[in-house]
């Protein structure tokens, strides 16, 4: 097989370097994001690009490279590419799905736990010298046992949420653009709701849906108004979901609970509002943080491109 070129913007685990070595590969070794200028450079002789989602390969990028065959995204998301852009070009675009589920999955519950009985505050609190012995409202949170999870978007990480969440004794309500058959409802133990209705109804609400053109700001803040009192908001998503700074003003005003956040609408910038509120967790985008996640989707990666380099379409072909 002809020997070809690819380029990383970043350096993942060696998973897809092994499986692409023998091919010519370029990676960024530095601990820092590449600009556009610098992509560019980089990838200008290249047959295969491996990015992240914070890299915006964008219509000018994929332009300027003309030997380009498959940007292989290290992500399940690919809202970071313009893929009319690469479709136009004949380019493939691939993805890692599935891999991340069961992580992203168990770091909702994680954050879940975490607001509803403030573990991060109890944290601090202790860390500062403030614990003095057990009191009775010492740091009260809120009981999940019994309560409504209300689910946007049931793809394979919100089943797999509902799953957990129900070990909690939770009961699912979910909102999806359109609804599963009944006996996959029965199987999974789950309700369809018109999405008003769970935003009114729900005690804890959990995202999972992609991020595109009917989904951004789909939580704005007339939405955003319909959530309970006591009501819990976790994003594990995308960020530009929720309207941030209607949100931040509920949350300041104690117009709901809490939240817990491990993504951003301007990633990865995060409000010096939101930071100083007490009633949210705020996480570094980590819900695929786990060894053996990672390396999977570096597997992954790897078995896209050579399959795109030889002429063949790959498994995570987005379109």
């Amino acid at each position: 097989m002809e020997r070809k070129t690819i380029f990383f913007t970043f350096k993942i685990p060696e998973e897809a370097e092994f499986i692409l070595k023998d091919h010519h590969l370029i990676v960024n070794e530095e601990d820092r994001f590449l600009t556009k200028e610098e992509i560019i450079a980089g990838a200008k002789n290249a047959d295969a690009l491996v990015c992240l989602l914070s890299d915006k390969i964008d219509s000018e990028i994929i332009d300027s490279l003309p030997n380009l065959k498959v940007i292989a995204n290290y992500a399940v998301g690919y809202n970071n590419i313009d893929l009319s852009a690469a479709k136009e070009k004949n380019i493939y675009v691939t993805n890692t799905p599935d891999a991340l589920t069961d992580a992203t999955a168990d770091i909702t519950i994680g954050l879940l736990l975490a607001v509803s009985r403030r573990i991060v505050e109890g944290d601090k609190f202790v860390r500062k010298g403030k614990f003095e012995g057990w009191k009775p409202q010492l740091l009260v949170g809120r009981s999940i046992k019994d309560k409504t999870l209300g689910i946007i978007g049931l793809g394979r990480i919100g089943k797999a949420v509902a799953k957990r969440a129900q070990a909690f004794g939770m009961n699912v309500i979910y909102f999806n653009r359109m609804p599963l058959d009944k006996e996959t409802e029965k199987k999974l133990n789950v309700e369809y709701s018109s999405l008003e209705k769970l935003l009114k109804e729900s005690d804890v609400i959990s995202l999972h849906c992609p991020l595109n053109k009917g989904s951004e700001h789909l939580l704005n803040e007339r939405r955003l108004k319909m959530l309970k009192k006591n009501c819990i908001l976790i994003n594990t998503a995308r960020g530009a979901i929720i309207e941030e700074d209607a949100l931040i003003r509920l949350l300041k005003t104690g117009a709901i609970f809490g939240a817990g956040f491990d993504v951003y609408e301007n990633e990865p910038e995060v409000p010096e509002e939101l930071k100083k509120l007490e009633n949210v967790v705020l996480l570094p985008h980590l819900g695929s943080a786990n060894d053996e996640t990672r390396k999977q989707m570096s597997f992954m990666v790897g078995r896209n491109i050579k399959i795109a380099l030889e002429g063949k379409k790959p498994p995570n072909n987005v379109y």
